[in-house]
């Protein structure tokens, strides 16, 4: 089942859309990147990182109510250690958006007054907000607009055009469709990318990645696949320890119990792979399976 992937993603629109970023640079103040808080590096664009570096920055790591709270924390300190404001939301609740805006007065407190100094009063703070597909920007957006200012759907990449969005009297939000950048630093990148939904599951075999994934639950969160799906950690040493047999089969195996237990069985008692593989992948991207943190920083606090 393990193997190199091979994934052809990267449409044309997303090249065009990067040059358009690079335009509209020059009428923002400051660079909002918005990242998904289980997988903050994965979710980073380097192209964007490059492009935007002369401009002053806030991280937001948003769907922080679907990551380890703990890792949270550790997240924020690693920013900040770089230099760099951060702060966690939560997009479908609100949670942290006023956090948000205080952090955007705040770093732009000095140039405001700069302005002012200089005759020009009522100058509003220009942010661009910038995201990869998935992250949640328009969800995001929507929630601090106080309205449904950009177009919100499942597919990645829904949002088609600049648009500016007022946020209060002294800031204004330029949004921009998501872009990804054209090849992975590494198949581990790939894989949370695939994990929340950012790469299409059409270009992907879905049974891999859910495998993946379950790997992953398996080595580093197991006691939440144990609450869920009602195997115990017992079951799963002893699928691991079975010597006569590929590491992959014995996970395929405990994937196959999973399936068993949520019903996912078609006529003649077999399980049905797809079935399964969907069932696992959505119960993670929705927080079923509990706050679960892909990418974890070495900070120890």
């Amino acid at each position: 089942m393990e193997g190199k992937m091979n994934i052809n993603w990267y449409p044309g629109h997303m090249a065009k859309t990067k040059r358009q970023i690079t335009e509209d640079l020059k009428l923002v103040d400051l660079v909002v990147e918005l990242l998904d808080a289980r997988i903050p590096i994965s979710s980073r664009n380097p192209d964007i990182q490059e492009i935007t570096k002369n401009k002053k920055r806030i991280i937001v790591l948003n769907k922080c109510d679907l990551a380890d709270y703990k890792e949270n924390q550790k997240w924020i300190s690693y920013f900040q250690e770089k230099g760099i404001s951060a702060v966690l939301t939560d997009a479908n609740t609100g949670y942290g958006i006023e956090n948000f805006i205080k952090e955007v007065e705040k770093l732009m407190k000095d140039q405001q007054q700069e302005m002012i100094e200089k005759g020009r009063i009522g100058r509003k703070i220009k942010a661009m907000i910038l995201g990869i597909p998935n992250v949640g920007k328009s969800s995001f957006i929507n929630r601090i607009a106080k309205k449904t200012s950009a177009a919100v759907a499942n597919k990645p990449g829904v949002t088609k055009q600049k648009q500016w969005i007022r946020i209060n009297e002294t800031i204004e939000l330029l949004d921009t469709p998501g872009v990804l950048w054209p090849k992975f630093e590494s198949e581990e990148v790939a894989l949370n990318l695939a994990f929340i939904g950012t790469i299409k599951e059409n270009i992907l075999d879905k049974l891999e990645i859910a495998y993946q994934l379950t790997k992953f639950l398996i080595n580093n969160y197991p006691e939440k696949l144990c609450d869920r799906y009602q195997i115990t950690q017992e079951f799963i040493q002893e699928k691991l320890n079975q010597e006569y047999q590929p590491e992959n089969n014995n996970i395929y195996e405990i994937m196959l119990e999973i399936g068993k237990k949520r019903g996912c069985i078609m006529s003649g008692g077999n399980i049905d792979e797809e079935k399964m593989a969907r069932m696992i992948l959505n119960e993670f991207k929705n927080g079923t399976l509990g706050k679960i943190t892909l990418e974890k920083t070495n900070i120890t606090n």
